[in-house]
């Protein structure tokens, strides 16, 4: 079983019991009192590079990352930076989230929020939307064609944007097949959890300009965060870099590098 299957399992469990706790027709509910999406996507087509800036405490391949006692506050410090979104883990076995997480951010921040977690049912979606999330993370990987095309038209329906990420070239057609709209290229090889900058170059002129590019993992430095502008990020989704930071400054920092970068290769 590979890293990805492995933590599905784990997901899968989680849901279950979530599912047993609070029944799809109350959270039908919940959704419906909730106030609607933010639509992200023109903010990350803007002039630029945007950062989605990540309230992480831990990862598969890193171990912990940092104790972030209060996500509201760092999601305070992303904001304040300039972050056109604040994406939150909810995964809590490998990751370390929950969703009080996402919900003590929504309360924080009018920032546009992410839910990026393992997404492979529909309850994960209104979920996400019943928490205040007006993205959600859809892993091709995880997710045959079917599936995928399914998620994304729920997303549709409840206002969410999808951030559809693939790591490989093959991965990118299948999101493209499926009409995302923002798509991510994982730097991270799912099988061995190495990092290579170098998958965004080869992966993002696979991506049409029409489609929002976002560069994700490995990003840590701004030498990295000029290397994947140039290479046509319109933004970049950083988590490890800022969370063992926590600054506003770092997060601008890195906007104006990118944006640096952008009009120099153009």
């Amino acid at each position: 079983m590979g890293v990805l299957d492995d933590i599905i399992v784990g997901v899968r469990l989680d849901l279950a019991e979530r599912e047993g706790r609070l029944p799809f027709a109350e959270l039908v509910g919940l959704v419906e009192a909730v106030v609607p999406a933010v639509d992200p996507l023109a903010a990350l087509r803007a002039p630029g590079l945007s950062v989605i800036a990540e309230v992480k405490r831990s990862s598969p391949s890193k171990g912990n990352l940092a104790s972030i006692a209060d996500p509201a506050a760092l999601a305070g410090e992303y904001a304040a930076g300039g972050a056109a979104v604040i994406s939150v883990l909810t995964e809590r076995r490998r990751f370390g989230g929950t969703l009080d997480d996402l919900r003590a951010v929504r309360a924080a921040v009018p920032t546009p929020i992410l839910r990026k977690d393992f997404i492979v049912t529909e309850y994960q979606l209104w979920e996400a939307r019943a928490n205040g999330a007006d993205l959600a993370l859809l892993i091709v990987a995880a997710l045959s064609d079917r599936e995928l095309v399914r998620l994304l038209g729920v997303a549709t329906e409840l206002g969410l944007t999808a951030l559809v990420e693939a790591h490989t070239a093959d991965e990118v057609l299948r999101a493209l097949a499926a009409e995302a709209g923002l798509i991510g290229v994982n730097n991270r090889n799912l099988h061995t959890l190495e990092v290579d900058l170098l998958q965004f170059e080869r992966l993002a002129s696979l991506i049409p300009d029409s489609v929002v590019k976002v560069a994700e993992s490995g990003i840590l430095t701004t030498d990295d965060v000029a290397r994947v502008a140039s290479a046509g990020a319109d933004a970049i989704l950083v988590g490890e870099a800022l969370v063992r930071t926590g600054t506003s400054a770092k997060v601008a920092d890195f906007i104006t590098t990118g944006t640096a970068a952008r009009a120099v290769a153009r």
